[in-house]
């Protein structure tokens, strides 16, 4: 079955062949590194994990870049804020994105480049774009794309121009020649540290937030390449420019797929810091374990609006242990996957359709069910196998049901060893009170042949 992918660009789904056989080009819009990441920035982090890593399971070479953007407004009025070098805050804000994608199971990117150290390339494809035509110098110093010279622009978000509105990130300024126009290079300003400030034949000052991507995937992937993705919110205006920017430069599509993921909603609304209603990753995972907060990414299709909440955090953790419970009545065999073993087969036909996780994940459900049954460690294998291609169910059975839980393990054992004594000397209403007393603290036991075991409730 041939990889199917829903291309944003044509809004349909279409047979996906690499420009480069058997080599696939892969561009997503990273983060703004002034502050912690939230879980919006995990579903888009986990949704292209998952796609990089079925599209090694299917034996494509990938090369992915995921850039961060580390000049903006944003960042520079945090600086200020804080007291500190716009370096000092993004390499802090960089390495807790690290942390915390490394928690979720997030592989890290083929390339992670840095908008800052590739300001020479932006400002060489400025130039281009000045000399084509389609930018010019504004009366205050910054440099703007002419968007209504560019005869493609729109049909990413699929609207016309008089439907499209500035973009979220640039402000109207009186220097533009048409409000939709957006800025290229912005002009010094005095309140801004030296730091942020480059020289350039357009006078001093910095690029903008849009450029950045157009310069990286250039340089890093080619003047066209397989997929760019990012979320939804970045379909009009950031990609929107992308293509005018690289497109008007080139004069080459940029990218053959586009792809984007869906908002996790809080209340209806995309959890976003500008809204204020976001949860850190950090914060999330205080309360559910690392695995619990992946699956419950992966379970929805990426393309789907996600409803966050600590009810269908509960949900997820219950499902996944529904997983793991299974592996922990066997040993796992370790195994190869054979695709055209009935359920590796459904499983492939499933992520061959556009990244297609739900009904992938059903088919987890049903080798669980099987091994519940059979007590097969070949079934068990598979699938611990599969799940591993999803980033899942590669933890110890008995790690995974305590995890999360804040506990002293000692006095855990030392609770089960006074009920192990309660038992032996009849004393059995002490020793329902020590199981109700752990219960209480979250903390189940599970008797067994061989001994108490616990685990997170």
């Amino acid at each position: 079955m041939t990889l199917r992918i829903h291309n944003t660009l044509t809004r349909a789904l279409e047979n996906f062949s690499p420009l480069e056989p058997g080599h696939v080009r892969m561009y997503v819009c990273g983060m703004t590194v002034y502050d912690l990441c939230h879980l919006g920035h995990a579903r888009s982090m986990v949704a292209f994990d998952v796609v990089q890593r079925w599209l090694r399971a299917s034996g494509y070479r990938v090369t992915y870049v995921r850039n961060i953007t580390d000049i903006d407004d944003k960042i520079i009025k945090r600086s200020l804020e804080n007291g500190e070098t716009v370096r000092g805050l993004t390499d802090r804000m960089i390495d807790a994105l690290h942390q915390d994608a490394d928690a979720l199971g997030i592989e890290r990117p083929t390339h992670e480049p840095r908008a800052m150290d590739y300001v020479p390339q932006m400002l060489t494809m400025i130039g281009t774009l000045r000399d084509k035509g389609l930018a010019y110098q504004a009366s205050n110093g910054d440099v703007n794309y002419a968007v209504r010279k560019f005869p493609g622009y729109g049909k990413l978000s699929g609207k016309s121009l008089d439907e499209l509105q500035a973009g979220e990130r640039v402000a109207v300024d009186d220097g533009k020649q048409d409000p939709l126009d957006f800025v290229l290079w912005k002009s010094a300003k005095t309140s801004e540290p030296d730091e942020v400030k480059w020289a350039s034949p357009f006078g001093a000052g910095r690029p903008g937030w849009h450029i950045e991507c157009s310069a990286m995937s250039c340089e890093m992937l080619g003047q066209s390449f397989d997929i760019h993705g990012g979320g939804a919110d970045l379909q009009f205006p950031h990609h929107e420019n992308e293509i005018a920017q690289s497109e008007g430069a080139n004069g080459k599509p940029m990218a053959g797929v586009w792809m984007h993921n869906g908002f996790i909603n809080v209340d209806n609304e995309k959890m976003s810091k500008s809204l204020g209603n976001f949860f850190t990753i950090r914060d999330v995972l205080k309360e559910f374990d690392a695995e619990t907060v992946r699956f419950f990414v992966v379970r929805s299709h990426y393309r789907s609006q996600l409803n966050y909440s600590d009810v269908h955090l509960n949900d997820a953790r219950g499902a996944l242990k529904r997983l793991y419970t299974a592996l922990g009545t066997v040993t796992p065999d370790e195994v190869t996957i054979d695709w055209a073993e009935p359920h590796a087969a459904r499983f492939k036909a499933a992520m061959d359709e556009d990244f297609g996780t739900p009904e992938a994940v059903a088919v987890l459900f049903e080798l669980a069910s099987d091994v519940n049954r059979t007590r097969s460690t070949q079934t068990a294998g598979l699938l611990k196998a599969l799940g591993g291609v999803l980033g899942l169910l590669q933890d110890d059975p008995q790690a995974f049901a305590q995890a999360g839980a804040e506990v002293n393990e000692d006095v855990i054992q030392a609770q089960i060893a006074a009920r192990a004594a309660a038992k032996a000397a009849k004393n059995f209403a002490e020793a329902d009170r020590i199981r109700q007393a752990l219960i209480a603290e979250g903390i189940v036991l599970k008797d067994s042949p061989t001994g108490t075991t616990w685990e997170r409730g």
